[in-house]
């Protein structure tokens, strides 16, 4: 079967963007850069991966998800689908057709993820955002937190959930010099 992963940017204090959705305050240094591009390539923006010379399936992900006001940022940027070498989907109870042929809306999250998680292929990204992180969180595998040396104080919860504990057991961790620290892991069994 495969796996869901949430894989995302956050702040030191939890946060994924700011109040108003935006995430510039993340900073894209070369090493943090280089080490999408070596270990995670497919979760960049098509743009950037014709840029650095990438191609090809990627090494993690074959499919994109990603809720409204997450895709909102790239609509606002004029890019429809900024992923189109994943299976796209967007989750939007207000936005009834897609911009892009290559991009499907769906109004069910946890039906759409179980079906494809039934499916054949490699593993299904999380790409943001919080609410959408908070109703998934039943089928989230796995996360990976590109945990970003910055306090906002504000914004966009990485899972926006009232109080509900649940333990995760720590796979790996990458600190980089730029101060990123790359956590993984996975769910426990309940």
């Amino acid at each position: 079967m495969r796996r869901l992963t949430y894989y995302v940017a956050s702040t030191l204090d939890g946060f994924i963007a700011s109040p108003q959705g935006a995430y510039d305050f993340f900073k894209m240094e070369p090493d943090y850069l280089d080490a999408i591009a070596a270990e995670y390539p497919e979760t960049l923006p098509a743009s950037y991966r014709a840029f650095r010379g990438l191609s090809g399936p990627g090494q993690h992900f074959d499919t994109v998800l990603e809720g409204r006001n997450t895709y909102q940022v790239g609509l606002d940027a004029g890019v429809t689908n900024a992923y189109p070498h994943l299976e796209h989907y967007v989750f939007s109870r207000t936005l009834t057709q897609s911009p892009d042929p290559k991009v499907t809306i769906s109004t069910t999250p946890l039906a759409t993820v179980r079906e494809l998680k039934a499916r054949e292929g490699r593993g299904i990204w999380l790409c943001g955002g919080g609410a959408l992180a908070a109703e998934l969180r039943p089928e989230i595998d796995a996360y990976v937190i590109k945990l970003n040396p910055v306090i906002v104080g504000s914004g966009i919860k990485l899972v926006d959930t009232g109080f509900s504990p649940q333990r995760l057991q720590l796979t790996g961790v990458r600190a980089l010099a730029s101060g990123v620290v790359f956590l993984n892991y996975v769910r426990q069994p309940a």
